[in-house]
């Protein structure tokens, strides 16, 4: 973690919006980290935390074997926070009683509190608040000393407090956009409560990796992947102001690149940062690995070990004089979360292949400047940087590319089908004004032909998806309601334009049930 920053510790009891939690924090300029609900007293004690928030959790509070608390973190003398299923474990722990759900004290959406009495927790809110619950079980009984600030209908306890020892609980979930004033019970918490200064700003942020990175490097040489996403190019920026002329940035052409991404990587990094960048055409290698390679999980492996191989080998090449010691990647601090659940077992949506450590037979180390941000903060650091609106307002782009976006055997021909009818619809967005109105958007080909007609020919081609998604943190998003007019215009340039396509369709799955991406 940064050294001088202020700290908040999230137990992550599997709740889906943990993260959503820790993002809040960190908008409310306190620094965070997720951890494991098995943390104990010692360990927390070893970082003087300024707060600890217990998060919420799919689990009974009373079932065998549920993730429980170790009450001396009861004791430390710093604020303590539940939420949900951390209200429910708090309330067992210090004597009230928690009641499985049944069907009139279940809630699941939007709901009303009503305040009982006032609290620090709920300063600045009315008597009556719109949040958003999601819990089957619920506190009965309040334990004994403790203070009721708020009830809903079907949860006797909405809201507690023991302010003598500093323990606050929210039934509800405070993090998440349903709950209109969440964001101010938080701040609530974490200034008036945990006193927190909320020191962590993007130029704190900047001035300590800096130096960081220059204790860390030393002497030694670093050696920078450029992919043409705002990660990568944030991450190799960072590290130039750091380390300078010790920074060797590769740009690998892999094959699955969106159009034009090469020429406008090399000109923003070589001519506009003077940030020294040689480019690799290894598209045939990775091409060649991925025939026949087919399954979403499978790709993402087989693109992440091509990968290491190239810069293994480019290592090699320009580390003739021995100074190449360490590899830098863009790694964000979701992809450490997903990667590595700090819960415990849990089941893997999709692997990040910039995630996990190189091969020992690699004789470099892991720089990763961003490792503690998420992706907010690193376009908040980018811009800070200098880096220019093209990529830190780009939209997101997954790291295997469009090897992910292309479904199916991935050829050269069926790429550069993707990669117009991609282009195609990304400019008719921003001719539209709507490119920075949408969270993301993008172009999926399907492994599937429809019969067509065009001029007075039967046509058997492949078919291309349009996808655009709204979204403030890509845990949850819903489909743009795009113009007709503009999707219409999309979908006939396609097919007009694009050989091998001759239908487009556009997808109003949301997420969940959907993920963003279609692999």
């Amino acid at each position: 973690m940064p050294a001088s920053q202020e700290l908040v510790l999230i137990l992550d009891y599997g709740s889906q919006y943990t993260q959503l939690i820790a993002r809040r924090v960190r908008e409310c300029r306190v620094y965070c980290e997720v951890v494991a609900p098995t943390l104990t007293a010692a360990e927390a004690a070893e970082r003087s935390p300024k707060a600890i928030i217990l998060s919420g959790g799919p689990d009974s509070v009373d079932r065998e074997g549920a993730p429980g608390l170790d009450p001396g973190l009861l004791e430390l003398g710093v604020p303590v926070l539940g939420i949900c299923y951390g209200l429910q474990l708090l309330a067992r722990e210090l004597g009230g009683r928690v009641v499985a759900g049944h069907a009139g004290g279940r809630e699941y959406g939007r709901a009303e509190i009503e305040k009982r009495e006032p609290g620090a927790l709920l300063n600045g809110l009315s008597d009556r608040e719109t949040v958003w619950m999601s819990h089957g079980d619920h506190v009965a009984e309040p334990p004994p000393g403790a203070k009721l600030l708020a009830a809903s209908s079907a949860a006797p306890v909405a809201v507690l407090e023991w302010p003598e020892r500093r323990i606050f609980g929210l039934q509800f979930h405070p993090e998440v956009s349903h709950t209109p004033n969440g964001l101010q019970v938080l701040e609530n918490f974490l200034y008036e409560i945990a006193e927190c200064s909320g020191d962590w700003t993007t130029g704190n942020f900047i001035e300590e990796e800096t130096q960081r990175i220059r204790e860390t490097v030393g002497d030694g040489h670093v050696l920078c992947g450029i992919s043409g996403g705002v990660d990568s190019a944030v991450a190799a920026l960072l590290l130039h102001r750091a380390i300078g002329d010790q920074l060797h940035c590769l740009f690998v052409d892999n094959g699955l690149l969106r159009k034009n991404e090469a020429a406008l990587v090399m000109e923003a990094f070589k001519h506009r940062f003077h940030v020294p960048v040689q480019a690799i055409d290894a598209s045939e290698e990775f091409l060649s690995a991925l025939h026949g390679v087919t399954e979403p999980e499978a790709k993402r492996k087989t693109i992440g070990k091509v990968f290491i191989d190239v810069f293994e080998r480019e290592s090699k090449r320009l580390d003739s004089d021995g100074r190449l010691r360490f590899l830098a990647q863009g790694t964000l601090y979701p992809d450490v979360i997903e990667s590595s659940p700090v819960k415990g077992p849990s089941a893997v949506i999709k692997s990040h292949h910039n995630v996990g450590g190189l091969p020992e037979r690699m004789k470099l180390e892991l720089v990763e400047p961003l490792r503690w941000l998420f992706k907010d903060e690193v376009r908040r650091v980018g811009a800070e940087l200098g880096l220019m609106e093209e990529f830190v307002k780009r939209h997101p782009f997954p790291g295997p590319g469009l090897g992910v976006r292309c479904l199916g055997d991935l050829t050269r021909e069926r790429l550069d089908r993707l990669r117009e009818a991609d282009d195609i619809f990304i400019s008719e967005l921003r001719q539209a004004g709507l490119y920075h109105s949408v969270a993301q958007a993008f172009a999926v080909l399907l492994p599937v032909k429809s019969v067509g007609v065009m001029g007075d020919g039967r046509t058997y081609e492949e078919v291309v998806v349009l996808r655009s998604v709204d979204s403030h943190d890509f845990m949850t998003a819903n489909w743009s309601r795009l113009p007709a007019e503009l999707l219409s215009k999309a979908a006939s340039r396609i097919v007009n334009e694009v050989p091998g396509v001759n239908r487009v369709t556009y997808d109003i799955t949301s997420k969940p049930p959907g993920t963003i991406e279609w692999e």
